[in-house]
């Protein structure tokens, strides 16, 4: 999937296997094998052009990210206990990036800024 997002428009197995190739050996089959394993658990979607097929991620990369944290946070018993432990876990620079998130999120809905006053 990085792959595929990284390139952030209609990909073909070629492509992706000439980026994978600067890196490794890797057989076309395989990486065939792996996009339509992932087209068929939904993860790509993909159009037929000519003989071969552009395969597509169906969500973001940050869509997909943001559907793991909250299904991670939908597990726990205490959901406010598990968001202290993991804002423990984030450094300086990934609490900012959270308190500007919560300011976009907050004018997204119209909102005020926790401690704001209208």
């Amino acid at each position: 999937m990085t792959r595929v997002w990284r390139w952030n428009r209609p990909v073909t197995v070629r492509e992706v296997l000439l980026d994978l190739q600067s890196e490794r050996e890797i057989a076309y089959t395989t990486v065939m094998t792996v996009l339509d394993k992932l087209h068929r658990k939904g993860w790509l979607r993909r159009e037929r052009v000519g003989r071969a097929y552009r395969y597509e991620p169906v969500s973001s990369r940050e869509s997909y990210t943001a559907a793991l944290m909250n299904d991670a946070w939908a597990t726990s018993d205490n959901p406010a206990a598990a968001l202290v432990h993991f804002f423990g876990l984030m450094s300086p620079e990934q609490r900012e990036a959270l308190r500007d998130a919560l300011r976009v999120a907050a004018l997204d809905t119209g909102e005020t800024e926790p401690g704001a006053t209208r």
